[in-house]
């Protein structure tokens, strides 16, 4: 039974609908939220804001004969949330634009809304408005806003030679998932888990000199942080997702664990909340961009959305 739409009559019942389910806060800093041709957000004083935007695309990136709906609303707010966490923020509000396919049922768009607010409720992120539309095929453009005290922001580029480098957890998870499509690799796939504690953590308290969410695969995403830190690395293997192959764990992406670089001097913990944190590696001087995997050259795979194949 579809508990909150009972069917897709017209847009503005849809838009009173989500209004009906969403509270604006005011811890948020929202001052006007679903309904008005513009969400209103009051920034604090001292603070730098953060935004991000994420597309979500059917047989891209889900498949609606294998995610639920629940589950691509879940990923299209975690993809957005898991940059905010890579820059040591924490998230404040987001918007969602749909275009709908001519399959989405007033169920499936319930579903699609119920696993994202799920998420956004745990993480106090509101859903502050959006865009409705139609397509051939579904789509999602989500945009999640988010702030950190001003200056703090964690990079890609200010990995310095000499620093240690970390992963959070154990990778190709993800895509081992996609791969086999059931257990706990499935589940990984599916409904990733956006690292904002750890971020804020490696921010306030280790003090990383870079930062990035792992979405593309560990090879292509290290090889984006030498480039903005204008530096080479040396890495050893990563911890690997139990069943994962090594190459999953280095070019799978959708991992969405944090990568980040610390002074050698630092004590960072072995686990942050029950997550690993490894160190896998050390930043060098050298060609910008360049990464050996135990001596050897790694070329920068991982998931490039233009890449020709």
């Amino acid at each position: 039974m579809v508990k909150h739409i009972e069917r897709l009559s017209s847009e503005g019942q849809l838009t009173e609908t989500l209004r009906r389910r969403t509270a604006v806060s005011a811890a948020a800093g929202l001052v006007l939220g679903i309904g008005d041709d513009c969400a209103v957000f009051r920034p604090r004083g001292g603070e730098d804001l953060l935004f991000t935007t994420d597309m979500l695309i059917e047989d891209t990136h889900f498949r609606r004969s294998t995610h639920t709906a629940a589950d691509v609303g879940w990923k299209a707010l975690a993809r957005g949330l898991s940059d905010i966490a890579a820059m040591g923020g924490e998230p404040r509000f987001c918007l969602v634009s749909l275009a709908l396919a001519p399959w989405c049922d007033a169920a499936w768009v319930d579903g699609f809304f119920s696993g994202l607010l799920r998420l956004a409720r745990r993480e106090r992120t509101m859903l502050a408005g959006g865009d409705l539309s139609h397509a051939g095929k579904m789509a999602c453009d989500i945009v999640v806003a988010g702030a950190v005290p001003r200056g703090t922001a964690l990079r890609r580029g200010g990995a310095r030679a000499g620093d240690a480098i970390y992963v959070s957890g154990t990778l190709g998870g993800s895509a081992l998932g996609l791969a086999g499509g059931r257990g706990r690799a499935w589940k990984r796939h599916v409904r990733p888990e956006p690292r904002l504690a750890l971020g804020r953590f490696l921010r306030e308290r280790v003090r990383a000199t870079a930062a990035m969410d792992l979405s593309d695969g560990l090879s292509l995403d290290l090889h984006r942080m030498c480039l903005e830190s204008k530096l080479s690395a040396a890495i050893e293997a990563p911890p690997v997702f139990r069943g994962a192959t090594l190459e999953q764990a280095l070019d799978g992406g959708e991992d969405y664990e944090l990568l980040f670089t610390a002074s050698a001097a630092t004590r960072v913990p072995a686990e942050f909340q029950g997550v690993p944190l490894t160190r896998i590696g050390t930043m060098r001087r050298g060609r910008p961009g360049t990464v050996t995997l135990e001596g050897e050259p790694l070329a920068a795979g991982g998931y490039d959305h233009l890449r020709i194949s």
